[in-house]
């Protein structure tokens, strides 16, 4: 492809495994965090390994000259006019949910052994509902994040350094912004727009949203609550104090089609040396930390919710499930598990004083396993940790992918 970009190897190295086999590749996450990018890294990585070019074919449900691709029967259409029956094609599909009952077509081609292919999509439930109970065991769904901090880096050019770790705390990381100058005015003019596109066509147009005004409300309070235990009741009420009679099953729906959307994501509370998961009371947290601010403002008060939403980010991109761990009446930031491995971690602004040294280290003391533990914070001079808990800068964290 005559596209120029800064390759992601991460995700690139995840796909290479499956890649040239019977098994659909599945990209999932939120609008502009790469997708499009990442399939015409795997169209070069194809071409580089002897693919021809025609026998790649490529669709962007979001290209005007795709447009005519509405249904099934249009997509397999469109594909077998353009593939050779004596070749294998590869075949890339760019926010395939906007394709009505895609599912029964990737099944067709699927079936055919004569397609490798490859989608992308901006909706959890609309994907893995339909892929799941259509193509159950032939697919792999690898999602997608913003640019990690080590990404942002190497996207910007920039060395790892406070000031650094700020622009990425402050603007997120949207691999676009890379185009932009990094400005509070041009930078949140760009999210804004994302956010709202994001709320309307992947949220209001697609469920049929009627009470925007409420959505719009529902998110700005995620934003103000970011890290903080909230339920459905909780808000609820919140709402009628201000005059909004908003039943918690409405709230619960809403709340589900944001993390659909992958503007936010959930996360639940797990019982530490147990198995239970707690049904009421979980975190919220923003996909991309650059998209809440454009919502609500950049507020250097709010420091110890972005980092927690950027530790919580770093953890998911690195393949981790994700709970916040109950020990009686105490609280684990983030219980972390992967398959045999599990890690705890714990994250603070700053310690500066032996009160909050013993909250953040005294949670972690009392967890009964050997399993690794840290505690990140900010603070320029850190000694190391105690009694096997690990406290790290929170660049030196994300250093990298886990």
């Amino acid at each position: 492809m005559i596209k120029k970009y800064i390759k992601r190897p991460y995700y690139i190295d995840r796909i290479l495994p499956f890649m040239n086999k019977d098994i659909i590749k599945v990209l999932v996450g939120q609008r502009r965090v790469g997708k499009s990018y990442l399939l015409f890294q795997i169209m070069d990585e194809l071409a580089r390994r002897g693919t021809k070019k025609d026998a790649i074919l490529y669709i962007n449900k979001e290209l005007h000259e795709f447009e005519s691709i509405r249904d099934y029967h249009d997509l397999l259409s469109h594909v077998k006019k353009r593939t050779k029956k004596q070749k294998i094609t590869a075949l890339l599909i760019d926010e395939i949910q906007d394709i009505s009952q895609f599912e029964k077509a990737l099944r067709d081609l699927q079936a055919s052994g004569r397609y490798d292919i490859y989608c992308s999509g901006s909706n959890a439930d609309l994907l893995s509902g339909k892929l799941a109970t259509n193509l159950s065991g032939r697919y792999v769904e690898i999602d997608v994040y913003s640019l990690s901090y080590p990404e942002f880096l190497i996207f910007h050019n920039l060395d790892n350094s406070e000031d650094s770790f700020l622009k990425y705390m402050k603007y997120g990381g949207l691999p676009y912004l890379v185009n932009l100058d990094l400005n509070d005015m041009v930078v949140y003019d760009y999210l804004r727009s994302i956010s709202n596109t994001i709320l309307f066509k992947d949220v209001v147009a697609r469920y049929n949203i009627r009470s925007i005004v409420f959505l719009e409300r529902l998110v700005e309070y995620i934003a103000d609550n970011t890290g903080s235990l909230v339920s459905a009741k909780k808000i609820s009420d919140f709402l009628k104090s201000q005059k909004t009679n908003i039943s918690p099953n409405i709230v619960l729906n809403y709340l589900s089609f944001l993390c659909n959307a992958f503007l936010i994501l959930k996360v639940r509370r797990s019982e530490i040396g147990g198995k239970r998961i707690f049904e009421i009371k979980e975190k919220y947290y923003f996909e991309d930390s650059g998209l809440r601010h454009a919502l609500v403002g950049y507020k250097p008060s709010d420091i110890n919710k972005m980092l927690e939403n950027i530790v919580y980010m770093h953890l998911r991109a690195s393949g981790y499930n994700v709970t916040v761990g109950q020990l009686g009446s105490k609280e684990i930031d983030f219980v972390c598990e992967k398959r045999e491995e599990r890690l705890y971690v714990q994250v603070a602004y700053l310690i500066p004083d032996e009160k909050a040294h013993a909250r953040e280290f005294g949670n972690l003391l009392q967890i009964r396993d050997n399993y690794p533990k840290f505690v990140i914070s900010m603070d320029k001079m850190i000694e190391g940790g105690e009694k096997g808990i690990t406290h790290m800068h929170i660049t030196q964290f994300l250093k990298k992918l886990l």
